[in-house]
């Protein structure tokens, strides 16, 4: 191949891959590197009715300390959220107006959520602090995923449902 067609080549292939990111993000679709859900393609599907308990969605988690601290330990990846944040893929656990007890697990309204272990120390070994519990607040949600590793609101407490970007569904994905 010649220079000239190596150039062009290059330049045709980076145009390609642009062009798909920007439809993928405009139509939705964003990869999940995480294993707090299954890793691959997944698509935000606008929800048509208010979000319920057992909802698994897509949240921007706001640009605060806490969550800028959590994407330097390597919690969180970089992503379009403001502050730079990934959305987050979690299950909703609890809505406003539910009880969230915190001990060496969780339970919401006095019932125990499964997997939902709380640990004193992540994989590194560095110091977690877990939420204090209570009740949810209104237009706050508490978010859980049953891997064992999740950085969710057992440790950072309900996030505000302003940054609800809507239902996830799993497109091409498979679990590790």
């Amino acid at each position: 191949m010649t220079r000239r067609g190596l150039i062009v080549w290059i330049g045709v292939s980076a145009t390609a891959i642009l062009s798909t990111s920007i439809i993928a993000l405009v139509g939705g679709y964003r990869l999940n590197m995480t294993p707090s859900e299954a890793i691959g393609l997944w698509r935000i599907k606008e929800l048509h009715r208010p979000v319920a308990v057992g909802d698994l969605v897509f949240v921007c988690p706001p640009p605060s300390a806490r969550f800028l601290g959590a994407r330097e330990r390597g919690y969180l990846r970089y992503g379009l959220c403001a502050g730079g944040l990934a959305p987050l893929i979690k299950t909703v656990a609890a809505l406003p107006g539910q009880h969230v007890e915190i001990g060496a697990d969780v339970a919401i309204d006095g019932q125990p959520i499964p997997a939902s272990d709380v640990r004193a120390t992540d994989g590194a070994g560095r110091s977690l602090r877990p939420f204090a519990g209570g009740i949810v607040p209104p237009d706050y949600l508490f978010l859980h995923s049953s891997f064992a590793s999740s950085y969710d609101s057992r440790y950072f407490g309900p996030l505000p449902a302003s940054g609800l970007l809507g239902s996830a569904r799993p497109v091409l994905t498979f679990d590790p």
